[in-house]
């Protein structure tokens, strides 16, 4: 059985990525005002994703943008009613890496440091060997006959 602690991290994994991602779809959907928006609008999150992949046919550049919501409504989703959660922590990694890395070779290092992209991208890897570490150590106390019983 988990620590309490291990719980309350989880959790705080979870909800935080999940939070992340969410709130970014808001905003190119412009449900954040405008103050306080990042994109505010599909459009103009199309043409950041055009500058972050500026090798890209222009035709592309749709289809990217949408792969990369539904992605993370997919992730986000996923995360938080425990749905293959190592398998979506770790594609939610590679989603961030794979945006920090635009972001550093199109711009420079200094934007996915100050937004914490590959903190983001650390913090998903981390709950998915949390939660792979958990599995094999419940798998490994089946397999030995220590369970214990906590109710």
């Amino acid at each position: 059985m988990k620590f309490k602690s291990e719980q309350i991290i989880e959790w705080f994994l979870r909800i935080s990525i999940s939070a992340g991602f969410l709130s970014a779809v808001a905003d190119r959907f412009g449900f954040w005002d405008k103050a306080h928006s990042a994109w505010g609008s599909w459009q103009a999150f199309l043409h950041y994703t055009q500058i972050l992949n500026p090798w890209l046919p222009q035709p592309i550049i749709p289809i990217i943008g949408g792969l990369a919501t539904v992605l993370e409504i997919v992730f986000a989703v996923s995360l938080l009613t425990r749905f293959k959660t190592a398998f979506m922590a770790t594609g939610s990694g590679v989603l961030l890496l794979l945006f920090a890395l635009a972001m550093t070779f199109s711009r420079s290092i200094k934007a996915p440091l100050d937004y914490s992209v590959f903190t983001a991208s650390a913090a998903a890897f981390s709950l998915a060997l949390l939660i792979r570490n958990h599995r094999t150590k419940n798998a490994s106390d089946i397999s030995t006959g220590t369970v214990k019983n906590c109710a």
